[in-house]
């Protein structure tokens, strides 16, 4: 018998557009079973990369936002060391990991690029499930009209965003499994 998807909706915070050139600041992950059981988190705290720095633009940002710059930037781990505890709490999940983002092309760049650095693997592979591409064929809309503004407020069970990670991984989680209920084609 086939192991089961296990959505792992994952958040990162960083201080500029891309890895390498920046850092990835803290991530988080939450991860569902299809019938929208919390399986378990992951977060961390990272410490920056050597020789890497903040863009001006996200910095600039981060200043409006002290509540959760403060959060990210406490209990910093070393990277190398966050990356294995993630990549092994991800391999003892029970089921296949299916990395879940919003957006999930900044996201999973991250992510990835961080576990092929550190651990020299991914768990997740080469892919990633996008909310909004989700949301888009399930809506039948545009995808530039498809924001949260513009999805129906069943799908969202009042879990804050607070641009913590762990807060953030989870509102989308949820977010993620109530569209999952909502698509014909994967219901009971």
């Amino acid at each position: 018998m086939p192991r089961p998807e296990i959505y792992v909706s994952t958040d990162v915070e960083t201080d500029g557009p891309i890895p390498g050139p920046h850092s990835m600041l803290s991530f988080a992950s939450a991860a569902y079973g299809s019938d929208k059981k919390l399986l378990g988190t992951f977060s961390a705290n990272l410490c920056t990369l050597p020789g890497a720095g903040g863009d001006d633009s996200a910095m600039a940002w981060w200043a409006t936002q002290p509540q959760a710059w403060a959060a990210c930037r406490t209990e910093q781990q070393d990277p190398a060391v966050a990356m294995v505890a993630y990549r092994d709490w991800l391999e003892r999940l029970p089921g296949r990991p299916v990395f879940v983002g919003y957006p999930a092309a900044f996201d999973f760049m991250f992510v990835y690029w961080y576990l092929i650095r550190f651990t020299g693997a991914s768990p997740f592979s080469h892919s990633a499930l996008d909310l909004k591409s989700y949301a888009m064929a399930l809506l039948g809309m545009p995808f530039r009209e498809t924001v949260k503004r513009n999805m129906p407020r069943a799908w969202f069970d009042g879990s804050p965003h607070s641009h913590v990670a762990l807060d953030d991984a989870i509102e989308q989680g949820a977010l993620f499994c109530a569209m999952l209920a909502a698509n014909p084609q994967t219901r009971p």
